[in-house]
């Protein structure tokens, strides 16, 4: 049976300020520099997900688009959307980087996708220059 990629984008905006409690002002500051602001920044975020499997032979799809954007809009959208990141639970003890924010956006994501289609990667893109991907290894 062929194998299909299918990627969908979505756009929300948050804020956060990289920063690490057990650093000083100044190792803060030279770690993360602007990123640091007390007032924090924000961005315009690209997520896209990237679903892999088999085409349905009566849908003709990889996976349901449906409920796809159903679920991303719920838990992760609705969530992170015109938030400060630095506030939502998850984010307690973990720096808010985009690095992190797309390992939590796969594991609140990774089982939506039903079988025999799975969530391939999960990537963001957070500034022209700077995009993030994850592909649910620890390893």
């Amino acid at each position: 049976m062929p194998i299909v990629h299918f990627s969908r984008r979505y756009h929300f905006s948050s804020s956060h300020r990289l920063h690490v409690d057990a650093l000083t002002e100044e190792q803060n500051y030279a770690t993360f520099g602007k990123c640091n602001t007390p007032r924090g920044h924000g961005h315009n975020y690209v997520l896209e997900l990237t679903v892999r499997g088999p085409v349905h032979p009566e849908t003709g799809m990889v996976a349901d688009m449906v409920s796809l954007k159903q679920a991303v809009q719920e838990r992760v959208l609705t969530r992170f959307d015109l938030q400060n990141l630095n506030c939502d639970p998850v984010f307690a003890d973990l720096v808010s980087s985009t690095e992190n924010l797309c390992r939590v956006a796969w594991k609140l994501l990774d089982d939506v996708v039903t079988s025999p289609a799975v969530l391939e990667q999960v990537r963001i893109e957070e500034t022209s220059n700077n995009s993030f991907e994850y592909a649910g290894k620890e390893n």
